[in-house]
């Protein structure tokens, strides 16, 4: 279970980052001609809704699946020590609950504007923060606590 969980996870990320720039793509095109922004929107619920599944399967990889947290929670000052293990237990989970926070409120207070302009930079900005927090804490190869591009096995 722990390696669907952690490959779907890992391919996911993908489709958040795509989903994140059509979005953000979107609402610069359609601020350029200030033209109707439905189809951005949608890529701003797309964005939204792979986020929420995103954080459903890295919270189950958190709580209940992950060997690599098991040692983390036993002995959390040691891991706030190791910049790998602090990287998977506080800086990742939280820069991503940041993005889907982020993303929802964004939605919210765009809907809640009166006027299109508003709407569009509500929706924009609240979305290129949250893209923005979604790249900063993936685990990029190359980085301490770097991971595949592509997954296909637990250990790669």
């Amino acid at each position: 279970m722990y390696t669907l969980v952690l490959i779907l996870h890992s391919w996911l990320r993908w489709g958040v980052l795509l989903a994140g720039l059509l979005a953000i793509v979107g609402l610069l095109s359609s601020r350029a001609k200030a033209g109707d922004t439905s189809a951005a929107e949608k890529w701003v619920s797309f964005f939204m809704m792979a986020l929420d599944t995103q954080l459903l399967l890295g919270l189950v990889l958190y709580f209940f699946l992950s060997p690599n947290t098991t040692p983390i929670f036993a002995d959390f000052g040691a891991a706030m020590r190791d910049a790998v293990a602090r990287f998977w237990a506080v800086e990742h989970i939280s820069l991503m609950l940041v993005a889907v926070i982020l993303v929802h409120v964004g939605r919210v207070l765009g809907r809640k504007a009166t006027q299109p302009a508003a709407r569009r930079s509500r929706l924009l900005i609240y979305a290129i923060i949250a893209w923005l927090a979604v790249v900063a804490a993936t685990p990029w190869p190359g980085l301490r606590a770097g991971r595949p591009l592509f997954r296909i096995s637990a250990q790669s």
